[in-house]
């Protein structure tokens, strides 16, 4: 699990801690494609929206292999 969190963290998918509201996943995917923290939230969602049930495995799976920002 080292190594996912690893190389997550060398592209630069981090989870922020200053724009996190429950783990910082949204905040770090928005701030790796280069877009807000709160458009990237509701594109998550709409995405979710269409595969139903799915948010309750990716954001958790997110959540764990993201490490934290330094």
């Amino acid at each position: 699990m080292t190594d996912v969190r690893t190389n997550f963290r060398r592209q630069g998918l981090v989870r922020p801690r200053d724009t996190r509201i429950i783990a910082g996943v949204c905040a770090g995917l928005g701030r790796r494609f280069g877009l807000s923290p709160w458009v990237a939230r509701v594109l998550f969602v709409l995405i979710l929206m269409l595969l139903p049930g799915s948010q309750f495995i990716v954001y958790p799976i997110l959540w764990l292999l993201m490490p934290n920002e330094y």
